[in-house]
């Protein structure tokens, strides 16, 4: 993907990235927890133009989950409201492998799920390990499942690590990245590190761009003036300006779509997203 893109009016997939594994309601209170909240932040979402829903699960104390029947009623909770592509995180600081599987396992299975391309820290006592090891098990396990992954690229050694996917395994096309900005061992965000990142991807790659915090709302709108996709949502970001947080996932979306119509692309819809992802 590449400006001529953007040129081009090429519509633009917004990924709703709704609740995250670590922060919760103390950090926004409008922050979805349980199916039921999870399900109807979703519908607000696809109304407000978002076309992918990520998913992550949490207990009933709102602490993060694995559990498979757990992404099963988040799952139902979606798809009963929704026609939104549903993605699914394999994505978890300090879990084991086979506690990561257990997304891939809800019938029927997600659409698509996330599959981070190396190690990363955040925080004072948050890694996640993943060895070239583990992304093959995961990816293999997507494979026989059907799951388009979505290639989580932290920092710019993780697109040698796409690369190296590339060669051990056969991944259907279209390739699709999601590039992350912020902190920790995540790429530092800035636009010129943006723009390296989107040059340095395979050919025929999509890319969609990620910015945590403040960074969300800059990122975003380069990436869309760069002929990617982009996610946005209280997982990443929990404020709208500073110091205000935000109302809702749906009002960062719609922000977002508002955003991309200004700039000369639409919204994909959830089915014209499938038709993009080749899913």
């Amino acid at each position: 993907m590449a400006y001529d893109d953007y040129l081009d009016g090429e519509k633009v997939i917004i990924t709703a990235a709704l609740t995250g594994g670590v922060h919760g309601k103390e950090a926004n209170p409008n922050l979805p927890e349980t199916p039921e909240e999870i399900g109807k932040a979703a519908a607000a979402c696809e109304e407000a133009g978002a076309a992918v829903v990520h998913l992550h699960a949490r207990r009933d104390s709102g602490e993060r989950s694995f559990d498979r029947d757990r992404f099963q009623a988040i799952t139902e909770a979606v798809r009963s409201r929704t026609n939104l592509v549903v993605q699914h995180s394999t994505g978890g600081t300090g879990a084991t492998l086979e506690a990561r599987r257990q997304s891939l396992r809800t019938d029927p299975p997600p659409e698509m799920a996330s599959l981070d391309m190396g190690p990363l820290n955040r925080y004072r006592h948050l890694t996640s390990e993943n060895t070239r090891g583990m992304v093959d098990s995961l990816y293999d396990e997507m494979a026989d499942r059907g799951i388009k992954p979505e290639l989580e690229v932290f920092n710019d050694g993780h697109l040698n690590e796409v690369r190296g996917l590339l060669d051990r395994r056969d991944l259907a096309d279209p390739v699709y990245a999601t590039l992350i900005f912020g902190g920790g061992t995540t790429s530092p965000p800035s636009p010129r590190n943006l723009l390296n990142a989107t040059e340095n991807l395979p050919e025929g790659a999509l890319f969609n761009t990620l910015g945590f915090g403040r960074h969300q709302l800059p990122l975003t709108t380069m990436g869309i003036l760069l002929g990617g996709h982009v996610r946005v949502g209280l997982e990443d970001n929990v404020y709208y300006g500073p110091n205000e947080l935000a109302e809702s996932n749906a009002q960062l979306v719609a922000r977002t779509a508002g955003l991309a119509e200004t700039l000369g692309r639409e919204p994909a819809a959830p089915d014209e997203a499938r038709e993009i992802l080749g899913l």
